[in-house]
């Protein structure tokens, strides 16, 4: 590369300077690669799992508009490529009785669940599979006692 300086100023020969530009200009996309294989290694570290939630009664019958919510408690990273994750839903049984979660992160979740006319469901559950359903039985209320 042909170059002679004056001063701060840094002169090239036509043939040198167009050298000089192209290798900058083929600097970054030779990282691009580097960034993204780095990328889905990371995103194959944050395992996230679907839950499907059956919400039935003690008989087996589907339960359906029964409110279900599910939290990331805590477990395994929450960043995937630099997006927001989703962690936690709040969304309704089908006709069927089911609730889909589409992608949540492995590790400790929170379900609770609400229907008119059944004790509230609530535990705490670990999930570190790709897809994973879970089968809730609600009870209907016990009986209320009055001193008075």
């Amino acid at each position: 590369m042909a170059a002679w300086q004056v001063g701060p100023l840094r002169f090239y020969h036509a043939r040198g300077y167009n050298q000089v530009m192209r290798d900058r200009a083929l600097k970054p996309l030779l990282v691009i690669p580097l960034l993204l294989m780095g990328a889905l290694a990371a995103h194959a570290d944050t395992g996230m799992t679907k839950l499907l939630i059956q919400v039935t009664t003690e008989t087996g019958r589907p339960i359906d508009h029964a409110e279900v919510v599910v939290n990331f408690v805590q477990g395994r990273s929450v960043l995937k490529l630099g997006r927001n994750v989703h962690t936690t839903f709040d969304l309704r049984t089908n006709q069927e009785g089911e609730a889909k979660i589409p992608a949540i992160p492995q590790g400790k979740i929170k379900i609770m669940v609400n229907a008119k006319g059944y004790q509230t469901y609530g535990k705490t559950i670990e999930v570190a599979e790709e897809e994973k359903t879970i089968e809730i039985k609600l009870y209907p209320p016990q009986p209320q006692y009055s001193v008075h």
